[in-house]
């Protein structure tokens, strides 16, 4: 299933309700885990998918497994997943595919100079990458790869409207920046999502997909500060009709030019929104 310089591969061998109007203005603040500090930073896993991939599907299942803490690792783990919209043409329509999602991955493709996109892939803390349905690959990048101290956001999250989410972040990163330009980025992402599938390679199937990035946005860009200074900025995701805050929450990564990672942290959003 090859167009150009696209691939959909399969294991390698080597390796609810609309919202209702009360939720106008709605807040609530959070902070990291007390368990999250003392453990040290994540390690942020983002996997590329599609639900116009057939091998995509056991990639979502490890990754969702990963994300629900299935494998005991000793390193905590932030899962991100993005829909690609390279493979719609094949006969589906990914819902939740975006050229967003597309365009991110093809950084990473640059970055760490590939020859092809592909689906499904993982990226480990944004400096090595394997196939994603290959487990032993993935649990093995995922304790060898740089690990850094989690940064000590404080998160307010608003819904000044139905349609749209407000949040406000402020601490620190942890993280020495020098004079290479660091983006703080934002993703809302959305668990627990089931789609039936009638056309398309997964014809028939039930889809289930977890930690799907809805947006992602940039929160400031940051420059020679030290480890202890003091960062803050707003972001404001626009909502989709069936957003409900349970099934979702907040990562928070830091990503150099070359977008390898140094620092995340992660936030489920309340109920009370």
């Amino acid at each position: 299933m090859a167009r150009r310089l696209f691939a959909c591969f399969g294991k390698s061998s080597s390796s609810s309700s609309t919202r209702k109007a009360e939720n106008h203005a709605s807040s609530a603040t959070v902070d990291a885990t007390a368990e999250e500090q003392r453990r040290g930073g994540a390690v942020l896993v983002e996997l590329f998918s599609s639900q116009g991939c057939a091998t995509s599907l056991e990639a979502e299942m490890l990754v969702s497994r990963l994300g629900r803490g299935d494998f005991e690792l000793e390193v905590p783990v932030i899962v991100l997943a993005y829909h690609v919209d390279y493979w719609d043409y094949m006969g589906w329509k990914d819902p939740f595919g975006s050229s967003q999602s597309t365009v991110r991955q093809k950084a990473y493709v640059e970055a760490l100079k590939l020859d092809t996109m592909f689906t499904p892939q993982v990226v480990v803390q944004g400096r090595v990458q394997s196939v994603g349905n290959d487990q032993d690959t993935l649990l093995s990048s995922i304790t060898s790869v740089p690990r850094f101290p989690a940064p000590t956001f404080q998160a307010t999250f608003q819904m000044p409207s139905p349609d749209s989410l407000q949040v406000s972040l402020t601490g620190a990163l942890r993280t020495k920046v020098d004079s290479n330009v660091s983006n703080v980025m934002v993703a809302l992402y959305e668990s627990g999502l089931v789609t039936d599938c009638p056309k398309g390679e997964n014809k028939g199937r039930v889809l289930s997909n977890d930690f799907v990035v809805r947006r992602l946005e940039k929160l400031c860009t940051v420059k020679e500060i030290s480890a202890k200074k003091v960062v803050k900025g707003t972001v404001n995701f626009p909502l989709w009709e069936s957003f409900n805050s349970s099934k979702c929450g907040v990562a928070v990564f830091v990503q150099d030019s070359s977008y390898q990672i140094f620092g995340s942290q992660n936030f489920q959003l309340p109920d009370n929104l």
